[in-house]
């Protein structure tokens, strides 16, 4: 019996895993199994109980803490993460453990899964996010793992150029291109009753905390909030924030503003379809989430992205860069809502693939258990 793990710990990392899953469990039989494991943020309520947007198969639950207002706060919770997860893992004996992406909780996760000799195939890897300290955690998973599931060109060569094996490193494209092509089926006005608004204009909307600056998290929400009511004929959408340090904060500000602020609405979470479906007939996209960079070209749709955390990520001309201060959100707002600008949207392409990335990641993952040709040890790969 071979068995492959996925992990999700975050509502944003399930949606770009969930087609990876629901392909994988295509290919279940006497001889493959494929286990879901969920932890993090999907077990808070503080988060939005997010596991209940979950509707595949649930093997494992690992409860762990999600306190995030301390450095020390981090360092605890990776330690419970490595201690629980390398328990199971080699309990479990997995051939292998699919993780996606650059959270610190994930970075323990793969080092459980180093310590009990599991391969790590790694998606989105190659990824720059200068602003986050996703930058070094992404680079540091990389360097753990076996496999390399890579959105673009650009974050291939770079993986490369880590000294990974170009024969394991796969630019497949990005899952989310997946999800919009199949998830977003919600027609505005379905989308829209479902979180109690009329038909309107009005934008999608996630902001996180920039973990590598240390400027104040209330003075960048609240220049955030006091741009958006300088909008007042869009509605404003808007996720709560990750569990990074300073996201509770965050949390904590939108949902004081959310009664005072007569256009904005805040959600702990909207569900990948719904979440999909409203971006698709919004304005704009506003914030600093990677889905501005990523999911949003696919629907030519404007983003306006602020300050560094996602800088130095792949960008199509869709996206507005901006300052994190009101003046150069609103100018930047301004600007997406042009009508240059929207022509302009209308005829890129999104450079994260063709919509096809999950099947060949089930593929690729199959293919490498079943061989039984994984070795583990690291050989740095250099460029000649």
């Amino acid at each position: 019996m071979k068995k492959i793990a996925v992990v999700t710990t975050t509502r944003a990392e399930y949606g770009l895993l969930s087609p990876v899953i629901r392909e994988l469990r295509k290919h279940e039989s006497e001889t493959l199994r494929m286990d879901l494991i969920v932890s993090g943020t999907h077990l808070s309520r503080q988060y939005g109980m997010t596991i209940d947007e979950i509707k595949e198969r649930i093997d494992y639950k690992i409860p762990i803490s999600v306190n995030s207002e301390t450095e020390s706060d981090i360092s605890e919770n990776q330690a419970e993460v490595l201690v629980k997860f390398t328990q199971l893992f080699i309990r479990e004996q997995y051939n292998c453990v699919l993780l996606l992406g650059d959270r610190y909780e994930t970075l323990a996760i793969a080092i459980a899964a180093g310590n009990s000799h599991t391969p790590v195939f790694h998606l989105c890897g190659g990824d720059t996010t200068e602003g986050a300290l996703d930058e070094w955690i992404r680079h540091s998973i990389t360097k753990i793992s076996y496999l390399h599931f890579v959105t673009n060109e650009e974050s291939r060569r770079r993986v490369i150029q880590l000294g990974e094996d170009p024969s394991r490193v796969f630019n497949f494209g990005s899952t989310s291109i997946d999800n919009i092509l199949k998830a977003a089926d919600m027609s505005k006005i379905e989308a829209l009753q479902s979180i109690g608004l009329a038909d309107c204009r009005y934008a999608l909307c996630t902001y996180h905390p920039v973990t590598m600056e240390t400027g104040s998290v209330d003075n960048q929400i609240n220049a955030f909030l006091e741009a958006i009511e300088a909008f007042p004929d869009i509605q404003f959408i808007v996720t709560k924030s990750n569990a990074d340090q300073g996201g509770a904060r965050i949390n904590a500000i939108l949902d004081e503003a959310e009664g005072k602020i007569r256009n904005l609405h805040v959600f702990a979470s909207l569900g990948i379809r719904r979440y999909l479906s409203l971006m698709r007939y919004s304005e704009f996209v506003l914030g600093n989430s990677s889905s501005g960079i990523i999911e949003a070209p696919s629907f030519h749709v404007p983003t306006v992205n602020i300050g560094d955390r996602q800088k130095g990520r792949l960008q199509a001309d869709n996206t507005i860069n901006c300052a994190s201060d009101r003046d150069s959100i609103i100018k930047a707002v301004r600007a997406a809502l042009s009508d240059t600008h929207k022509a302009l949207c209308g005829k890129i392409c999104s450079p994260y693939g063709d919509g096809h990335a999950s099947i060949r990641i089930a593929e690729k993952t199959i293919e490498a258990v079943t061989e039984d040709t994984i070795e583990l040890k690291k050989r740095f790969f250099n460029i000649v």
